[in-house]
């Protein structure tokens, strides 16, 4: 899957709400906050199998209600739409889910 050209980044990464690109990495980060562990590890078992089905997997850190998220496609060494599309997910997935 090829890296998301610059026309790319500049179409669907404002689109992308509370996504930050890394400094120093082709990797996009976010960080989820939920009401509780449950809430948020429910989550991540939802996130897990529709990362499962699309052979995309995040790097994710948890400690009790808050997962850190960071998406780049290792094979291509930097953002894809598989990372774009991941993350459009778990937006979807943590809608009415997160605390604002």
């Amino acid at each position: 899957m090829p890296r998301l050209t610059d026309a790319e980044r500049s179409e669907l990464l404002p689109a992308l709400e509370g996504w930050a690109l890394v400094e120093g990495r082709d990797a996009l980060r976010k960080t989820f906050v939920f009401d509780d562990f449950n809430a948020a590890f429910g989550w991540m078992t939802r996130v897990a199998l529709a990362a499962e089905a699309m052979n995309h997997h995040p790097e994710w850190f948890n400690v009790y209600n808050k997962v850190d998220v960071t998406l780049s496609t290792h094979d291509a060494k930097g953002l894809t739409r598989r990372d774009i599309e991941l993350a459009q997910r778990m937006d979807r997935l943590a809608a009415g889910l997160t605390k604002e």
